[in-house]
């Protein structure tokens, strides 16, 4: 104060301390033990943007492995931290001491929310759990257990990427583009395709059980995953060392980074599971062994229309994690395995 010490200006560089304290996360891939087919399909889905659903029985790590998939997205940018600050401040849900949303959002409601909890909405319409994962992951655990009701209004907001919420005085418009996984036992008894344990569920019951899940929701679920519980060698096998997400996610950036050039002249397109299908037949050409392939598999799996885009943008996204310009039939067979719940056995 009285100029007898020189003091410096404080320098506050936002950009600096965004890099600093963001990723910053306390679990890891290389904490789960065995699962590489699991982790190859999560890598994949990391890589194009895809949603999955991950089937198995109880205790298998169905939630421990989808905990750990905002490990291996790539960093948030900075207009991507201040989108999804503005709203988690609007539903104030902004930590007391947290002044920038630094990490993906990772939300995981329980099955007994309700349509507007999930999609936003009330007199004032507030964001949603849909807009909260806005640029993070949505997990939706015991998936056949979420009210059909709840489920069903979350299919535009999947595919437009934005929900419209009106009400008599105000129509308001919160992003909702997030990555889904989702999580459900194969049967109510949960050991049905297990290769230990009988299931003891009637004739019947597990295509019942199944049905709770429409059509058009499964459609829009590009990676359907048979999770299988880790043997006892597996797990004692400290000599194992599984691959980080550090490892893992420079990989997921290099497959980004090829999508970015792919669509840099495309508004509002930033990875493969975003592409309209006007779009895919281009970026998805394949070969003719290719194309008896997937025609194969849609006769034989009586897929969908929507189903056929799926798995091409699936390929499409193995492809460039391989760092291949075009879709080998390898790549193909791999998108076609992650139908699980299309194949027979499947239905009770």
């Amino acid at each position: 104060m009285n100029g007898e010490v020189e003091m410096k200006p404080v320098e506050y560089d936002t950009r600096e301390v965004f890099a600093d304290t963001s990723n910053q996360y306390a679990i890891n891939f290389s904490d789960v033990k065995g699962q590489d087919n699991i982790k190859r399909a999560l890598e994949i889905a990391a890589a194009g943007g895809h949603n999955v659903i991950l089937i198995g029985p109880p205790g298998a790590g169905k939630t421990m492995l989808a905990r750990r998939l905002p490990t291996i997205l790539p960093p948030l940018n900075l207009f991507e931290a201040l989108e999804t600050t503005k709203i988690h401040s609007v539903a104030g849900v902004l930590g007391a001491n947290s002044s920038l949303v630094t990490e993906r959002p990772f939300r995981s409601p329980h099955h007994t929310i309700s349509d507007v909890a999930l999609v936003g909405g009330g007199s004032n319409p507030n964001p949603g759990e849909i807009s909260l994962a806005h640029n993070g992951v949505l997990f939706l655990d015991e998936l056949p257990e979420f009210k059909r009701q709840v489920l069903e209004v979350m299919r535009q907001p999947m595919e437009e990427r934005r929900v419209t919420i009106s009400r008599a005085k105000v129509s308001v418009d919160y992003p909702s583009s997030f990555m889904l996984i989702a999580s459900m036992n194969p049967c109510p008894c949960g050991f049905y395709n297990h290769p230990e344990k009988e299931c003891v569920c009637g004739p019947g019951v597990v295509k019942k059980y199944l049905t709770k899940i429409s059509g058009p929701l499964l459609d829009r679920i590009d990676l359907h995953v048979e999770v299988t519980p880790v043997s006892y060698d597996e797990l004692a096998n400290h000599e194992y060392k599984s691959e980080t997400s550090e490892q893992i996610v420079e990989r997921v950036i290099r497959a980004r980074e090829i999508q970015n050039e792919r669509f840099k002249d495309q508004q509002g397109i930033f990875c493969n599971a975003q592409m309209p299908s006007r779009m895919v037949r281009d970026v998805c050409a394949l070969t003719p062994a290719g194309a008896n392939l997937l025609k194969t598999a849609m006769t034989r799996l009586q897929l969908s229309a929507r189903a056929y885009d799926r798995i091409l943008k699936v390929a499409r996204t193995g492809a460039d994690l391989a760092g291949s310009a075009d879709i080998k039939i390898e790549h193909l067979a791999e998108a076609i395995q992650y139908r699980s719940l299309d194949r027979e056995g499947w239905s009770g």
